[in-house]
């Protein structure tokens, strides 16, 4: 029998295989982790980046929904996206990867994606959801976080903007994700806006973007980074660690967090009353501004003079 026949029929033992994280948690906590279910919606950017890290932390369960396969655009920033993975759903290549460092996980899958048919199926006995939807689905990730508000579940948003990550937590018995964004009734545009606004609200990573013209609201394309992803799987997998042991303290909108690793900044953001919020809604009218001259081919004052 060859070496990795020898490796592969080994029993595989959870204590041993995460016992580096002891210290850090309990025996006990660690056997709390290994009993939570977690879902993820998206397993795109930074969707599989949170399924490996959750992987590694413990954790015991996954809902995942996804519907798209690997394409060579993902490269540049997607766990999973490699030459032997093109063409191939996502949903079933994380999972494999994910079976690969814990063969016991219990998966249940969701190949369509997430929607108002599979909604109820997809939360059910979840405890935390964590965000990983492409930035431009505006209307599912709604859906979602409206669902999760209702249920009382606990839900985290760790955005990849530039080379950093803004961390919103929406929390029960705290502000809902529409009481914070003000998106009912809004096009698509205005809502993208507000999201990207209420988002990062300190704006850290607009100041180095050097070619505007890669924003482009109208086609859903932005530039990403894979730093910025990683920097989010990390971020969300410490906020679920949190919420799952019921203890560290926990930011809940409107209170955010940004970190930028390129500017080396990080800061605490708050907006009470989310979209309603004057300084908001001074924000939200500059970010449209601007917007509205990226997509003209023009280059904002903010990076000119940055």
């Amino acid at each position: 029998m060859s070496q990795t026949e020898t490796n592969e029929s080994a029993a595989f033992d959870p204590a041993e295989a995460f016992s580096r994280t002891r210290g850090w948690i309990t025996a006990t906590e660690e056997q709390r982790l290994r009993g939570a279910r977690i879902a993820i919606a998206g397993l795109g950017g930074v969707g599989g980046s949170h399924l490996l890290t959750l992987t590694r932390l413990g954790i015991g369960g996954f809902n995942l929904a996804e519907f798209d396969r690997f394409e060579l655009a993902n490269f540049n920033r997607q766990a999973g996206a490699t030459r032997s993975s093109l063409g191939k759903p996502k949903l079933d290549t994380l999972i494999d990867m994910a079976r690969d460092i814990n063969p016991d996980l219990d998966i249940r899958r969701f190949p369509e994606g997430v929607h108002a048919g599979n909604m109820d199926s997809f939360l059910a006995d979840v405890d935390v959801y964590v965000d990983g939807l492409d930035f431009f689905a505006v209307s599912a990730r709604r859906s979602v976080f409206d669902a999760c508000w209702r249920r009382g579940i606990a839900a985290v948003t760790a955005a990849p903007l530039g080379m950093g990550v803004a961390l919103l937590n929406f929390l029960p018995g705290h502000m809902s994700f529409e009481d914070y964004f003000g998106m009912e009734g809004r096009d698509e545009a205005e809502q993208l806006a507000r999201f990207l606004v209420g988002l990062s609200p300190a704006m850290l990573q607009r100041a180095y973007l050097a070619d505007p013209s890669a924003v482009d609201f109208a086609r859903g394309r932005g530039p990403s980074t894979p730093m910025a992803c990683e920097l989010c799987a990390g971020v969300a997998a410490t906020e679920a660690l949190k919420i799952l042991l019921g203890r560290g303290s926990l930011l809940a909108a409107p209170w955010g967090l940004h970190f930028d690793a390129y500017r080396q900044r990080m800061k605490r953001t708050w907006r009470p009353g989310g979209h309603r919020n004057p300084i908001q809604r001074i924000a939200l009218a500059i970010a449209r501004h601007q917007l509205a001259r990226m997509h003209r081919g023009q280059t904002p004052k903010a990076e000119e003079n940055s």
